[in-house]
C-alpha cells in the first residue's frame, strides 16, 4: 500500500499523533522555539481542521541543471538553495505549481510558500513543507504533497531565528486553509 491509498481514517489519526507530537515538542523541549518564559502558558499550536482535500498529486518536473539561488531570510544573510524541481497540482479545481528547493548535501525536499491565508490565518512570512519521498523523484513521476502537514518556521515564534522566505515564484493566489495557523490565533 502507499502513502497515498491508506484509509482516511488512518491519514488523519497519523496527522492528529504528529500534531500531538509537535504540541509536546513546543511545550516541554529545551530546543523548543516557544521562549522559555511562555512554555508554562503554552497549550498546543493552532491548526486548520484536517482536511484531505489538501492532500493532492503532484506530478514532478525535474531540473535538468538546477540553478543556485539565494533565499532572503527573516534575519541575517540569505541561505543558498538549489531549485531542483517543479511540483504541478490542482487544488480545488485549480492548477497550481510550486517549486522545490534543496540544500547541498540534503535529502528532503523544500517547499517554502505563501498563499492567500498568509498574513491572515497563516504566519506573515509564509509556511513550509518538506518532503521526503523514497527515492529520487523523476521527470514525470507523482509525489503526494499533504498542505496539512504545512507548518510555520521556528522564526513565527521567535525573533532569534533567522528563516528563509519564500520566493515569489511560490507565491500561490489560492487559499489552502490547511496545516498551522498563526500562533496568534490560538
Amino acid at each position: 500500500m502507499t502513502e497515498f491509498e491508506t484509509t482516511e481514517a488512518d491519514w488523519r489519526e497519523e496527522l492528529l499523533s504528529t500534531r500531538a507530537e509537535k504540541d509536546d515538542f513546543f511545550g516541554s523541549h529545551p530546543q523548543s522555539p516557544i521562549p522559555p518564559g511562555e512554555r508554562d502558558d503554552f497549550d498546543d499550536l493552532s491548526y486548520f481542521d484536517p482536511d484531505a482535500d489538501y492532500r493532492v498529486t503532484a506530478t514532478v518536473e525535474r531540473h535538468d541543471d538546477p540553478e543556485p539561488l539565494d533565499l532572503e531570510t527573516t534575519a541575517g544573510p540569505s541561505q543558498r538553495y538549489l531549485r531542483t524541481m517543479t511540483l504541478h497540482f490542482d487544488v480545488d479545481g485549480e492548477e497550481a505549481s510550486l517549486v522545490v528547493y534543496q540544500q547541498e548535501g540534503q535529502d528532503s525536499l523544500f517547499v517554502p510558500f505563501r498563499d492567500k491565508t498568509t498574513g491572515q490565518q497563516s504566519y506573515e512570512n509564509g509556511r513550509y513543507l518538506e518532503l521526503y519521498p523514497d527515492r529520487e523523484p523523476a521527470d514525470g513521476d507523482e509525489i503526494v504533497v499533504d498542505f496539512n502537514l504545512a507548518y510555520s518556521p521556528f522564526c513565527a515564534y521567535s525573533e532569534t531565528f533567522s528563516c528563509p522566505l519564500p520566493p515569489e515564484e511560490n507565491w500561490l493566489d489560492l487559499l489552502i486553509p490547511a496545516g498551522e495557523k498563526t500562533w496568534d490565533d490560538h
